[in-house]
C-alpha cells in the first residue's frame, strides 16, 4: 500500500493508473475504521482495478460545539486495517494542505443542505460538499462508495457530482450493523455499557414501523407517532432531533405514500448523537 500525504503525489499517482485504463474506486474516510467502512473497501476492490481511501477528519464538517477534538483517532490501527483490506492507495493529508491559508472556497448544496442533519448542524454539509470535491478532483475516481447510513450524505453528494458534471460513480453500499442492529459508527465508542444498549432502541423502531408500513397497517403519520413512542420510552435517549417517514429524493417529510420512501432517525443518546434509517421500496 502507497501512503501519500501530498495533493499533487496523489493526483499525480492516480492519474498514471488512470492512463493505464485502470478504475479506481475511492472510499473516502475519516479514520477510526470498523466493519462499516471496510466494507465498503470490499466492494471497491471487487469492482475496481485499484482502491484508493483516505484517511482526514474534516473541521469543516464539526459545528463549534461539536466533537472534532475529540473524534475517535487511530491512525496505526487504521493503516493496518487497510493494509489487511489491500489498499493500493491511502492518501492521509496534514489539514494545511486542504485547507492552506486564506482558503476561502465552499460546496453549496442549496436547500437539501438544510433538511434532516442539517436543521441541527448548520454548514455541516457545506463542509462535506466542500472536502469531499477536493478529494474527487486529487483522485479523479471512476467510482466512490459510501455507506446508506449517512443517507443525505450521499444524497448532497449525489446531487453535487450531477450539477457539477463530476464524471464519477457514486455507489451507495448497505448499513452494516452489529448483532442488535445498531449501524455502526465510529461514534459507538462514545456509549457505556448501559447507552450501548439503550441504542438498540433506534433500529428496533425503523425495523417495526419498516414492517408495518410494507404489510400496509400505518401511514407515515402513524410511522412517525410509533417511532417517537418507543424512541420516548427509553429513559437514555437525552433528545430526539427527528424521526419520520421523508422522500428520499428531495428529504422531505411526507404525509402520504407515493413510491419509494425513507425512514429516518436521530437522537441523542447522552452526549452522543446518532443517526439512522430505513429506505423501503414500494
Amino acid at each position: 500500500m502507497e501512503i501519500i500525504r501530498i495533493p499533487r503525489i496523489a493526483l499525480d499517482t492516480c492519474r498514471k493508473h488512470l492512463l493505464k485504463g485502470r478504475s479506481i474506486g475511492f472510499v473516502p474516510t475519516m479514520g477510526a475504521l470498523h466493519e462499516g467502512h471496510l466494507s465498503l473497501i470490499r466492494r471497491s476492490r471487487s469492482e475496481n482495478d485499484i482502491t484508493a481511501g483516505s484517511i482526514f477528519v474534516n473541521p469543516m464538517q464539526f459545528g463549534p460545539s461539536e466533537d472534532f477534538d475529540k473524534y475517535p483517532r487511530d491512525i496505526e490501527n487504521d493503516i493496518r486495517k487497510m493494509r489487511d483490506e489491500e489498499v493500493d492507495i491511502l492518501f492521509m493529508p496534514d489539514r494545511s494542505v486542504i485547507y492552506p491559508e486564506r482558503f476561502s472556497t465552499y460546496i453549496n448544496i442549496g436547500e437539501l443542505s438544510g433538511k434532516l442533519c442539517g436543521r441541527f448542524r448548520p454548514g455541516h454539509f457545506t463542509g462535506v460538499a466542500t472536502i469531499v470535491s477536493k478529494l474527487f478532483n486529487i483522485i479523479n475516481p471512476t467510482r466512490a462508495y459510501f455507506g446508506q447510513k449517512d443517507f443525505q450524505q450521499t444524497v448532497t453528494i449525489k446531487k453535487m457530482v450531477k450539477d457539477l458534471n463530476f464524471n464519477i460513480d457514486v455507489v451507495v453500499c448497505p448499513t452494516v450493523r452489529e448483532p442488535d442492529g445498531l449501524a455502526m459508527s465510529s461514534r459507538n465508542t462514545y456509549l457505556n455499557e448501559e447507552q450501548r444498549k439503550a441504542a438498540s432502541v433506534i433500529f428496533k423502531c425503523l425495523t417495526k414501523a419498516s414492517d408495518m408500513i410494507k404489510s400496509g397497517i400505518i401511514n407515515p403519520e402513524q410511522a412517525k407517532e410509533l417511532m417517537l413512542k418507543a424512541i420516548s420510552e427509553e429513559a437514555l435517549i437525552t433528545d430526539t432531533d427527528y424521526a419520520s417517514v421523508y422522500d428520499p429524493e428531495t428529504l422531505d417529510e411526507i404525509t402520504e405514500m407515493s413510491g419509494d420512501v425513507l425512514l429516518a432517525v436521530a437522537v441523542q443518546v447522552g452526549t452522543t448523537r446518532l443517526i439512522d434509517n430505513v429506505l423501503i421500496n414500494m
